[in-house]
């Protein structure tokens, strides 16, 4: 006679299995992190580091934190002075952001866009209302991610290679965005 098991049994036995599978596979898994190093693993591990020749590097020059702070006051001062509510950003030649300041009551879009236009001013070391016209020749090029061509962004550059973009985004014009963020870069000279 056949005799069944009740669901509780099956779920119960069921369980021990997968635990016993899940020990099992651990204690592998285990076992193989921790076996002991082989001659040809140590000789990697010692090997030293290469260096690099001269010519197979380059230096590249960064606005520094305090830079890119004294930039991006210097342009919410000037929009604060005309009642314009606006948020800065500054990048620096890789575009990666070094800070953003959102100015009192500046709006939530603005954080986004000012990233954006500082990204797009160095990423092509022009004012971005200058690169507003070229989408006319090459629509296709708004579509590059994490670019916004409207007036707001300017290079920073030293020794005419760009180093840092600021933007500035909420002001009514993308012409009065552009203004404040020249005030951020003529702070830095």
């Amino acid at each position: 006679m056949k005799k069944t098991l009740s669901r509780r049994a099956r779920l119960a036995t069921g369980g021990a299995v997968l635990a016993a599978v899940a020990a099992g596979t651990f204690g592998t898994v285990a076992a193989n992190a921790s076996a002991p190093e082989t001659a040809q693993d140590s000789a990697v591990a010692a090997a030293p580091a290469a260096a690099a020749g001269k010519r197979d590097t380059t230096t590249s020059t960064h606005l520094t934190i305090d830079a890119a702070t004294e930039a991006a006051q210097a342009a919410l001062k000037a929009a604060e002075k005309e009642g314009q509510r606006v948020t800065v950003a500054v990048v620096d030649r890789n575009g990666n952001t070094i800070l953003t300041m959102r100015g009192d009551g500046a709006g939530p879009q603005s954080y986004e866009s000012a990233e954006k236009k500082a990204y797009t001013a160095v990423s092509w070391n022009a004012p971005t209302s200058e690169l507003e016209g070229r989408l006319e020749n090459a629509p296709n090029l708004k579509d590059i991610p994490g670019t916004l061509f409207l007036g707001g962004g300017v290079p920073v550059t030293a020794g005419k290679a760009p180093i840092a973009g600021i933007g500035v985004a909420g002001a009514p014009s993308g012409t009065l965005d552009e203004k404040f963020a020249r005030a951020g870069a003529a702070a830095l000279n």
